[in-house]
């Protein structure tokens, strides 16, 4: 239960205090500003705790929005603010300011956004949400009063709710085929005590079968696969929308959010090629290969908006002309679907599954997403080319931290590269390149793949050896990804015996795990994971040169074995640690407000 305190002259026939007690607030009343100060200390320190205007005027959707958001520690809209728990002491030393500035004696007129004020003068960061056409004022007269409540009666308070439920920046196929009715079927859930974690579960179990179905092999399963995928979509929209709806945000739920998604749309990959095989057509190569594409999709994607997060001077011509292109209305949502979001993506992956077979449809998936990248990328590389920015040590410790180097590469990279003028990006492409190379030119076991490897452990220590600072070191981590990744499935696939691109599949998928883990840890404002769990998974020049050695030292029946072996040890250390983290209370709560590549 929170608590209230209203303050100022009580309004006849105001509807405020029921207002605050639908939203949760047990509800009392300050005769003067110590009374407040009484009342406020009165209130346990576990609580969440507001002081509200009596005179407010607004829409109830207002004061939740102000009042309940969890994600921020303090927050206001006009007439009222509020502090969790960690910002109590806070809250309480802006009401004694306030007392204070009026030499003591201080009416309970304005007292709530005096104390906001005197919150942000103290460096509180105080949320102030966007309201639109939602009504939030404390009227000064009885006309003023009746203009007020004519404003909220002439906008739909449950109308707007619904509205801003659905994220702002979403793809066309979620915009215009999705939203207009998952919105409702949000309101349905919150209206009957479910959860967003729960609805979460509910998609990833729906996508879980979905795979199922897929891994039959016949037509009935394919067609049963594509309905249920796009029925998990729905509810992976439901889910974000009935948190924003209720405002239902929480640590656990970002973390089952953020990770659900590449295990549902994974999980898929891997159901379409043991239906593929079901009937005779081995498609793991592609399966494994859509994964990985995808994941380095996201990568670069991640790598970009941090390096350049905040930056100053973050101009460039080519973003200014994207912004044009932008205000043009038809240009958006062109530019959007080029990108491949998750939506069309997944209606895509349905409509392909349930009409064609396994290999068309993992075909047309590269292919799209390829093409989708090398858009996206070469926009990126263009804005980076003519941006001037200047990079923070902040933006060069998170690429460094997304890079994922292990003991050995940082071993080389305390060497440092004096007097060396090559990028980093152009030295971890290179011994990238060139071990995957290596290994996709030459026949398994190859002596010299494990020459290029020892190469890429010594380049990638070498790309890190100055802070990554230039306009287009954002690539490095991606480059990383793409040869981990790559090397595992070249060499699953030379090994050419059953069972070795299943086991890479799911070492790539382990790993990937591990290395979206760091993404939201480092969006959230925690940094990487602790070094201790990236030397024990070896970082990632050294699980590379640990697949090479297992391809070189041993037949393909054992080097299958190894795979399955090593993805199964750092799934467990993974997870047990991602999980330990997540639940804890210092994990923080990232929740994405634009549809995902």
């Amino acid at each position: 239960m929170s608590t209230a305190i209203l303050t100022g002259q009580p309004v006849p026939g105001s509807p405020l205090e029921g207002d605050l007690r639908s939203l949760g607030f047990d509800v009392r009343v300050a005769s003067d500003a110590a009374d407040a100060e009484t009342l406020l200390a009165a209130v346990p320190v576990d609580q969440r705790v507001a002081v509200v205007d009596a005179r407010f005027v607004g829409h109830v959707h207002a004061l939740r929005l102000g009042l309940t958001d969890p994600r921020f520690a303090t927050a206001a809209v006009p007439g009222a603010v509020t502090a969790k728990p960690e910002a109590r002491r806070e809250l309480t030393s802006a009401l004694r300011a306030t007392a204070g500035t009026a030499g003591g004696v201080v009416t309970l007129d304005a007292l709530p956004d005096s104390i906001a004020s005197a919150l942000e003068s103290a460096d509180a960061a105080v949320h102030r949400p966007e309201l639109g056409t939602l009504v939030a004022t404390v009227p000064s007269d009885p006309q003023a009063r009746n203009e007020a409540r004519q404003a909220v009666a002439a906008v739909d308070d449950e109308a707007v709710r619904l509205r801003t439920a659905v994220k702002s920046r979403d793809g066309f196929f979620t915009t215009y085929c999705i939203s207009p009715y998952s919105r409702y079927l949000a309101r349905w859930c919150a209206r009957r005590g479910l959860t967003p974690n729960q609805v979460t579960t509910a998609s990833l179990l729906t996508a879980l079968i979905a795979a199922g179905c897929a891994a039959t092999g016949t037509r009935g399963g394919f067609v049963a696969a594509g309905l249920l995928l796009l029925f998990s979509f729905v509810l992976d929209c439901t889910d974000g929308q009935l948190a924003r709806y209720s405002l239902q945000y929480s640590t656990l739920g970002a973390w089952l959010d953020a990770t659900f998604d590449r295990a549902k749309e994974y999980a898929y990959y891997a159901g379409l090629a043991l239906g593929a095989a079901r009937g005779g057509d081995d498609v793991w190569a592609l399966a494994l290969g859509a994964m990985v594409l995808q994941t380095c999709r996201h990568v670069v994607d991640f790598s970009f908006n941090e390096a350049n997060h905040d930056a100053t001077a973050n101009t460039s011509p080519t973003a200014a002309l994207s912004d044009k292109l932008d205000s043009v209305g038809w240009t958006v949502w062109v530019r959007r679907m080029i990108v491949l979001p998750i939506g069309e993506r997944w209606a895509m992956i349905a409509v392909l599954t349930a009409v064609t077979t396994p290999r068309v449809t993992l075909v047309v998936l590269i292919i799209g997403c390829a093409l989708a990248a090398c858009y996206t990328t070469a926009g990126r590389v263009l804005r980076s080319l003519t941006r001037k920015a200047t990079r923070t040590d902040r933006a060069a410790l998170a690429l460094g931290e997304l890079a994922d180097n292990g003991p050995l590469a940082s071993a080389f990279a305390a060497l440092k590269r004096t007097g060396l003028p090559v990028p980093a990006p152009v030295i971890a492409f290179v011994g990238g390149a060139a071990v995957v190379a290596v290994a996709a030119f030459t026949s398994y076991g190859s002596p010299w793949v494990v020459v290029a490897a020892v190469a890429y452990v010594i380049t990638s220590g070498l790309a890190l050896s100055r802070s990554l600072k230039a306009p287009l070191d954002w690539l490095v981590p991606p480059f990383f990804r793409a040869a981990e990744y790559g090397t595992v499935l070249v060499l699953a696939a030379k090994a050419d015996v059953n069972g070795a691109l299943p086991a890479a599949f799911g070492l790539v998928a382990a790993v990937a795990y591990h290395h979206y883990d760091t993404v939201y840890r480092i969006k959230g404002g925690t940094g990487a994971p602790p070094r201790w769990l990236v030397r024990a998974i070896g970082g990632q020049e050294g699980r590379t040169l640990v697949v090479v050695l297992a391809a070189a030292l041993l037949p393909t029946t054992d080097f299958t074995v190894a795979l399955t072996a090593l993805a199964v040890a750092v799934a467990l250390v993974v997870l047990v640690e991602s999980i330990r983290f997540w639940v804890s209370s210092g994990a923080p709560a990232v929740h994405d407000e634009g549809e995902p590549a």
